[in-house]
């Protein structure tokens, strides 16, 4: 996923690809040809640097380029651009205009009206050519005495690029064919394209970013990574068992379409830094491979597969009770005689630490954000999600930190100022040592109780409520604690923040209107409009809003 913009030609319009594609060495504006003053939608760098304005600042000016006239600009020449302009037509002229600083240059200045299917003209492409030297020989002491010629012939010879780019100005088909002024242009097409709407052109294994298959597996993409940033906490955190069929094959899936999305995300195309949208092959690897490829590839690694074969030594004791979720300290740390039993667990707690890197995933949803950033409830939902993602993994860590600290190794005993110690007594299910047995830690609460335990410890403090029903007491939950109340009075802050900010948007116009009333009801009540008068107002300002929904046409 190669962010959510289209890119200045999408829906793809082949006309404006062909000229911001091969535009590097020309100076063009295109202009709106429906709207008053022919006011520009596009201006490339070479005019940037020409006239040494900021695209910004020319944006919405007029294709005339009158607010580069000066005093010597001739009103004749004027005239004649904008009389182009009415009729729509396809000519050229020579004019004196002035840069940013105000420095005055001559200008070859082309015209050419484009037209869509319907053969309608809907925009202006004018393209620009510096002829100063022609029209300003340089004039210097060493020049002084020379004839015209003779420095008009030194000032093209110290600036042959110069003559390399007029060059097709000589051609005799610029000023009788204009439909080819494309080909005098130079930007490589024989004849001016069509202004219409159609896909572009890309090679067979060539996917756009934007097509609606991308689309629905952008999202399919997205509801795994949820998927993902949810369960991978859990399953590391509560220790699920991964040598469960069917969790292996689920998550064996998601993995195997996480690589599916790599190889696709080397065959779509990508929005450029000039607004074009980039098809070629070549480019799209590089950039794939320059931005996402390393973090896309190493959170699709099969750390299930790897991790099956983690706890192989508990099959040996197959009647364990179901509730069970401490680790086994006896035959764990007291009685790992063989070296394979010492160095199994930790290669399989290592595996499952790496899982966590899985989280990676969520690069994926950081590239779509700024396709949903322009909606109000879409933030908003977003908002809430971030929020409820942030509580579960904080509840992961939270349950974590108590099953490390809730046995004391030295001892092998219950610390009973634990949380999950006091948790058991309250709801009646207490830890027991089955010392003739197993062997191990036995009862306790189950794992849903404790997941919802700790959900409803982070989401108290999140949410700066604290009940204390459930509060730290080792050195380490309340250095957690410490850090999750700082995370949390954050979040706080920017989420309501946001949402505040999101509601006020939503009712500005409801606001506008009923502050307007009011002003209108003061109004006539300062100045003792007659009733009947009052009422006819009052029915012409809620009517006309009621149709205009407050927007200004002639803004």
């Amino acid at each position: 996923m190669h962010g959510g913009k289209r890119g200045l030609v999408a829906p793809q319009n082949t006309f404006l690809e062909n000229i911001v594609r091969r535009s590097s060495e020309t100076s063009f504006l295109l202009g709106n040809a429906q709207i008053l003053d022919w006011p520009v939608v596009y201006s490339n760098d070479g005019f940037c640097k020409l006239s040494g304005y900021h695209r910004a600042e020319v944006m919405h000016k007029s294709s005339t380029c009158n607010f580069m006239y000066g005093d010597l600009t001739d009103k004749k020449t004027i005239d004649k651009i904008r009389q182009t302009f009415d009729n729509h037509e396809s000519n050229f002229h020579e004019v004196l205009l002035y840069t940013k600083n105000r420095t005055p240059i001559w200008l070859y200045m082309q015209i050419a009206p484009i037209r869509n299917e319907n053969d309608k003209v809907v925009l202006f492409l004018c393209t620009f050519r510096d002829i100063t030297l022609f029209k300003q020989p340089i004039e210097d002491d060493s020049a002084r005495g020379w004839t015209k010629f003779a420095r008009l012939t030194r000032a093209l010879t110290n600036n042959r690029n110069l003559v390399q780019q007029l060059a097709p100005l000589n051609k005799p088909e610029v000023n009788h064919k204009p439909s080819r002024l494309v080909e005098a242009l130079q930007l490589g097409s024989d004849i001016l394209p069509q202004y219409k709407q159609e896909a572009p052109k890309t090679p067979p294994h060539i996917i756009l970013h934007y097509c609606t298959f991308k689309t629905t597996w952008d999202w399919v993409i997205l509801i795994l990574t949820f998927y993902t940033a949810i369960m991978v906490p859990y399953n590391v955190s509560f220790r699920t068992k991964h040598n469960n069929l069917a969790w292996l094959v689920v998550d064996s899936v998601v993995d195997i379409i996480f690589l599916i999305d790599i190889v696709l995300n080397f065959h779509t195309t990508f929005v450029g830094p000039a607004g074009e949208v980039i098809s070629d092959a070549r480019l799209i690897r590089m950039n794939y491979l320059k931005t996402w490829f390393v973090i896309d590839l190493l959170s699709c690694l099969p750390y299930d597969i790897i991790n099956a074969f983690e706890n192989v030594d508990e099959d040996v004791t197959p009647h364990a009770s179901p509730a069970s979720h401490l680790r086994d300290f006896s035959n764990f740390h007291r009685n790992s005689t063989r070296t394979e039993d010492s160095v199994l667990p930790g290669l399989s707690s290592l595996f499952s630490s790496l899982k966590v890197i899985r989280l990676l995933r969520l690069g994926r949803v950081a590239r779509k954000l700024d396709h949903y950033l322009e909606y109000g409830a879409a933030v908003l939902v977003l908002l809430v999600c971030v929020f409820g993602l942030v509580a579960h993994w904080l509840a992961c860590i939270w349950y974590s930190i108590g099953d490390y600290e809730v046995i004391d190794e030295t001892t092998n005993s219950i610390k009973t100022d634990s949380w999950l110690y006091q948790l058991a007594l309250s709801i009646g299910k207490p830890y027991r040592y089955n010392a003739s047995g197993t062997g191990r830690w036995e009862g306790g609460p189950g794992k849903d109780t404790l997941y919802v335990s700790s959900l409803y410890f982070t989401m108290t403090s999140l949410t700066t409520i604290g009940f204390g029903n459930i509060a730290p007491t080792t050195d380490g939950e309340k250095v957690f604690s410490v850090a999750m109340m700082m995370v949390g009075s954050l979040l706080y802050a920017t989420i309501f923040g946001n949402v505040t900010t999101i509601f006020q948007q939503m009712y500005t116009n409801t606001n506008r209107y009923h502050e307007m009333l009011n002003n209108v009801r003061d109004f006539l009540k300062l100045y003792q409009v007659p009733k009947g008068l009052s009422e006819r107002v009052m029915d012409f300002i809620v009517s006309t809003w009621a149709m205009s929904k407050g927007i200004d046409t002639d803004k």
